[in-house]
């Protein structure tokens, strides 16, 4: 398909309602995108969506997330199973980049396995009691990935590394469920994407946020990436469940915990491991680390740009520009992927208004 006929990433207001307006605006493509993502898995284990929800809910609700209310309205609009599980699951890939000087910026892709993410991504105006901000997202999504706030900050979600209980390849489906398990019988924790939105509606400051961000408790390892709206505000947070270590300056970081960092007790493996091998996660984050990030997107390189790599983002607080494209498997290989929307490039400032787009779709 070329670029002149990929679709437009839509730019929706939805500081009313929030992301149970966007499932009830957009319940044809939320379902789109369930359907494409459950495409890749095997149909027996399609039938456990209904269990997976029901321990979800359970779980979700004895969070502190303010947002289990939300979800189940999101269920009913959908009327299918998996909302609940989704809004749960913690299981992606990313790459990020804050930079500080001259002005602070953040550059993140997303990788996932599942087929629809970029084709269905979506950017959404919610608002909270610290005001406005850009979510890039998916209808049926209540948490935040990666957010800017025009004024205040930008701010991204990575997947830590996964703890081994166990050792040998043959044993990581055990250190899967130990893992998940252990995290479902914890309660009083945040789900990370739920946190970042929480963040985002009630933090005014770039200081603040860095403060929430570093001592609420979280259910499981996270890497937030922020850069604020001040020449030398940014920083890597690294979390354990309730402990936090803090980059400050500039800093890239991709599913292990930075080379830098402090070392940390027990056996930990980098995500994308088991897919692109033991260094695929340091090869990512170096690559991204020495890359003059001249022109918009031009970062976008092997192993940064990936066959599993579902969005691209470029946000500034300072400006309020944000930039994202949609990226989709060329085959269920999953070895390359390309565009599949058109670029999006819009300033976002304080009444939510958008630039004329300059940038053309894959470049």
């Amino acid at each position: 398909m070329s670029p002149q006929r990929l679709p437009e990433i839509p730019l929706l207001d939805l500081r009313p309602g929030g992301p149970v307006e966007h499932a009830r605006l957009r319940r044809r493509e939320m379902l789109a995108l369930r359907e494409a993502c459950f495409s890749i898995v095997p149909a027996p284990l399609r039938g456990l969506a209904r269990a997976l929800d029901r321990i979800s809910e359970r779980w979700l609700r004895a969070t502190p997330s303010p947002y289990a209310g939300e979800i189940a309205e999101i269920a009913r609009i959908a009327g299918r199973a998996g909302v609940w599980f989704v809004n749960a699951s913690y299981e992606w890939g990313c790459t990020t980049r804050v930079d500080t000087e001259p002005a602070p910026e953040l550059r993140r892709t997303l990788d996932w396995p599942f087929p629809g993410l970029g084709r269905h991504v979506e950017v959404a105006l919610q608002e909270g009691e610290a005001g406005l901000y850009a979510n890039v997202t998916w209808p049926g999504a209540a948490g935040v990935l990666t957010g800017l706030a025009p004024g205040r900050f930008a701010a991204a979600i990575n997947q830590a590394p996964m703890y081994r209980r166990t050792g040998g390849a043959a044993l990581l489906p055990a250190d899967f469920l130990l893992n998940g398990y252990g995290t479902w019988r914890q309660s009083g924790r945040w789900p990370a994407a739920h946190l970042l939105r929480f963040v985002f509606e009630r933090c005014r400051t770039y200081e603040e946020a860095v403060e929430m961000l570093s001592k609420a408790p979280v259910a499981r390892p996270a890497l937030f990436s922020i850069a604020g709206a001040r020449a030398g505000e940014g920083c890597l947070i690294e979390r354990t469940e309730t402990a936090a270590h803090i980059h400050l300056g500039p800093c890239c970081i991709a599913n292990g915990w930075h080379p830098a960092g402090p070392a940390r007790p027990g056996r930990w493996i980098p995500r994308g491991t088991l897919v692109r091998g033991l260094a695929d996660s340091e090869n990512r984050r170096a690559l991204l680390e020495r890359h003059a990030c001249e022109a918009p997107f031009a970062w976008l390189v092997e192993p940064v740009m990936n066959g599993l790599t579902r969005l691209a983002v470029e946000a500034s607080a300072v400006t309020g520009e944000l930039r994202v494209i949609g990226f989709e498997p060329t085959s269920r290989r999953l070895t390359e992927a390309v565009p599949a929307t058109q670029a999006f490039e819009a300033r976002i400032g304080v009444e939510g208004e958008r630039a004329p787009s300059a940038l053309a779709a894959g470049s």
